[in-house]
């Protein structure tokens, strides 16, 4: 069989993704637009539609000298990582043409056709139809077809037509780095079929192995494989009903059935699942979708099953539901766990309880106290969502700190000596044992405002009255302060 590889080019895919996605009016559409990213301490642009090119803009212009030229432009900050989405996603639209797609850096594709282009009326026809769904698509593309990869890359970058003769195209085609393509440019070496009345040996001592390596890709010489993109698991599983049903007891029943099934795919992968989804489909053809996120990965079906409960009772069954389908829609490496301190029962109870809250409330808005690496009281901790953090061990401080702090008051009292008498919230206290005091020292590497008055010297001091609390005074700036209160 005959071996015929298709090239995809995007040269614009960044920002004909960006442009795609905006909800912009007709005549907004032919307005210049860059995409910018931040290079060597500045901003550079990344990526423009014809209508800035036409205004004289290039990629790597920087974008204060873009605005000079253009004062009406428009733009946006590149986001890569949304570029390479965007790419895998066209690499899975492509499928649809031969099963054996994979990606050409980060704007194109490369397609091996063999056996599938008299599917759709030869290849003339595929590639016609290629390029027709491209254009209704909004994207700008290149599609050409040859015999090898290096060869379909050069028409489609280098080519005005689709069947171009290879040796006409200029030595660039190849895939040469700029400083070999200039020095062969400067040797009169211009086309492609200019390299081939020259000995191979001589070029490689010039320039090395690459050019001739390139060479024998392009005319087939050297083969070049195409790595196929990887398809990502798919973890989802469908129960359809004979009859339809209707109570809450029924639906838990099935989705007990669905839980085992897919908890079985995800402990062949070593996944926890994060956040499942749960659709019920209705006679009428209406959907009913219950969502559970997890407070931690899990894969154990009776732990999962009791959490789906008050979702499942508050679906609407209307007539009937015929089909189930459930899938993990977020999912997480989850390896066989280790012996552990804390029981096992205690911690996956603890974790169904913050999913219990979680699912009501939203799982980031339970929080719990993590230890800081900092000795100044307002930041020796941080507050992280419990679902997405794990408790750290004992707190560890050289002296006992408040359980509750807050904004330093001030209290009626003079003179750096520890007061006996003072005034605090509108109360009288007597000071009747005490320690301290502790200095601590403002971090001068972080501006804070609140340590602007410099060193503070701690008391830790119990009142007669009962009240425990967490004294300091300003040297550089005398005052007194509370700062917090024990239990």
């Amino acid at each position: 069989m005959r071996k015929r590889i298709v090239s995809m080019w995007f040269p614009r895919l960044p920002s004909d993704r960006v442009l795609r996605a905006r909800a912009t009016n007709t005549a907004n559409d032919n307005r210049p637009f860059v995409l910018t990213h931040h290079e060597k301490g500045t901003d550079r642009i990344y990526c423009l539609n014809p209508a800035a090119e036409a205004q004289g803009l290039h990629r790597g212009m920087g974008f204060s000298d873009a605005r000079a030229y253009c004062p009406d432009l428009q733009s946006q900050p590149a986001d890569i990582a949304a570029d390479t989405r965007f790419l895998q996603m066209l690499a899975r639209w492509s499928k649809r043409y031969c099963p054996w797609v994979g990606l050409d850096g980060r704007d194109g594709l490369m397609l091996n056709i063999a056996g599938s282009a008299h599917l759709f009326g030869g290849e003339s026809a595929m590639l016609d139809d290629m390029r027709h769904r491209l254009v209704r698509a909004g994207l700008q593309g290149h599609v050409a077809a040859a015999d090898t990869r290096g060869a379909a890359w050069a028409l489609t970058h280098y080519g005005r037509a689709a069947h171009e003769d290879i040796g006409a195209l200029p030595v660039a085609a190849l895939r040469l780095d700029a400083k070999t393509d200039t020095a062969l440019q400067r040797l009169g070496l211009r086309k492609i079929s200019d390299l081939f009345a020259l000995p191979r040996a001589a070029i490689a001592r010039r320039f090395g192995p690459e050019v001739m390596l390139r060479l024998d890709q392009v005319m087939g010489a050297q083969e070049e494989a195409i790595t196929p993109l990887r398809e990502a698991p798919h973890y989802g599983v469908r129960l359809t009903l004979p009859d339809p049903v209707g109570l809450s007891a029924d639906v838990m029943a099935g989705t007990e059935r669905l839980l085992t099934r897919l908890c079985e795919k995800l402990k062949e992968r070593d996944m926890g699942a994060r956040q499942l989804q749960l659709t019920l489909r209705r006679v009428d053809q209406g959907a009913q979708q219950v969502e559970l996120r997890l407070a931690a990965p899990m894969r154990d079906a009776a732990r999962i099953l009791p959490l789906f409960e008050r979702g499942i009772h508050a679906a609407d069954a209307g007539y009937g539901i015929d089909q189930m389908r459930l899938e993990a829609t977020q999912v997480e490496p989850l390896l066989n766990a280790q012996a552990s301190n804390t029981p096992a029962e205690r911690r996956d109870g603890l974790e169904d309880l913050i999913t219990r809250l979680g699912n009501r409330i939203g799982l980031d808005n339970i929080r719990r106290f993590l230890p800081a690496d900092s000795h100044i009281p307002e930041r020796s901790f941080q507050i992280a969502p419990a679902a997405y953090s794990a408790p750290e061990g004992p707190w560890i401080s050289a002296r006992p700190r408040p359980l509750r702090l807050f904004p330093p008051e001030p209290i009626a009292a003079t003179g750096p000596e520890l007061p006996m008498k003072f005034r605090w919230r509108r109360m009288a206290f007597t000071t009747g044992r005490s320690t301290g005091p502790e200095r601590i020292a403002p971090e001068w590497w972080l501006p804070d405002r609140a340590w602007q008055s410099g060193v503070r010297d701690y008391w830790h001091i119990e009142t007669r009255e009962g009240r425990r609390l967490w004294l300091f005074y300003t040297p550089q700036n005398p005052a007194w302060f509370v700062h917090g209160e024990f239990p």
